[in-house]
């Protein structure tokens, strides 16, 4: 029963976890499209907004990060070389 509801967990998790990939990748998209068209000359597009797509990817990502390493820290703990001596009983 417990490894069906950790295959589930990891199939929910597995859909959210590509949603903001996706979502980064979006903004990366616009913002070569947007450059492409105003270079060709189709419309003009002042760089303000550039940098406002820019920075809205930047928090995509960042958020992304920040979520990995905060489901790392839950699924791991970082031991420094003192704690891991104590509790293994090595002495070197």
């Amino acid at each position: 029963m417990k490894e069906r509801i950790n295959g589930i967990v990891k199939i929910v998790g597995f859909g959210s976890s590509y949603s903001g990939q996706w979502l980064f990748v979006a903004v990366g998209i616009l913002m070569v499209i947007g450059t492409l068209l105003k270079l060709s000359g189709v419309f003009y597009v002042d760089s303000d907004w550039y940098w406002f797509i820019a920075g809205l990817g930047l928090i995509v990502e960042g958020t992304i990060s920040i979520a990995r390493q905060e489901k790392f820290n839950k699924k791991y703990k970082i031991l420094s070389k003192e704690e891991f001596d104590r509790l293994t009983g090595i002495k070197e």
